[in-house]
């Protein structure tokens, strides 16, 4: 079995986390830059994180979460936002291959056209891009920081207007979810919950 199979075996969902552990910011800035290679629709990345760690903002971020004690012991609560007008950063993303020579003017232009097209004028699909995105970003997070030793828990349990109130998130900027992070208190090893089989969740056509 290769390292990441067994990484893949070894995520689990952390219900509670040591309380009072520290999570260094350059250990943080090291996952974040090897989540930042996560695809990423026209390579437009999507995701803003905010990191939370200060006791009285995660507290606030608690009350928003309904309550849930995971997101006190947590060395810090992780938002994963989406961008509803990353489109908007296309030139400037484009720009480097542009000069580089990597992309003609035309190309640049034709890129530049198709995404707008696509983007502009389109609320649904800025929403569903933004979250889809940012998901695809989280779940890589949530892989890195297995692989460094810290276990995670993906959330959907909290207000999303809440969250926005209390961080004053601009209304571009989608919550998609939240990841605990921490060390997991583990008073006893749960038994993975059941899993379909394969056969029951992909079809071969």
């Amino acid at each position: 079995m290769s390292a990441f199979s067994e990484l893949v075996q070894a995520r689990r969902s952390a219900m509670n986390f040591v309380e009072g552990v520290t999570i260094p910011r350059g250990e943080l800035e090291e996952m974040f830059s090897l989540a930042r290679l996560a695809p990423s629709s026209n390579n437009l990345q999507h995701t803003h994180y905010k990191v939370i760690s200060d006791p009285e903002l995660k507290e606030r971020i608690r009350e928003a979460a309904y309550g849930q004690y995971k997101v006190h012991t947590a060395s810090a609560v992780i938002l994963v936002l989406g961008d509803k007008q990353a489109y908007k950063q296309a030139p400037d993303i484009y720009s480097g291959l542009l000069t580089l020579g990597a992309l003609s003017q035309a190309d640049y232009d034709e890129t530049i056209r198709s995404i707008n097209d696509a983007y502009e004028g389109n609320e649904a699909f800025q929403r569903d891009e933004a979250i889809r995105n940012a998901s695809l970003s989280a779940m890589q997070f949530m892989l890195i920081a297995k692989d460094k030793g810290w276990d995670t828990c993906p959330m959907i349990g909290f207000d999303p207007a809440a969250i926005a109130g209390v961080l004053q998130l601009p209304d571009h900027l989608v919550p998609a979810l939240m990841i605990t992070i921490g060390k997991d208190n583990k008073h006893k090893i749960r038994p993975r919950g059941y899993r379909k089989p394969v056969h029951e969740f992909v079809e071969f056509l």
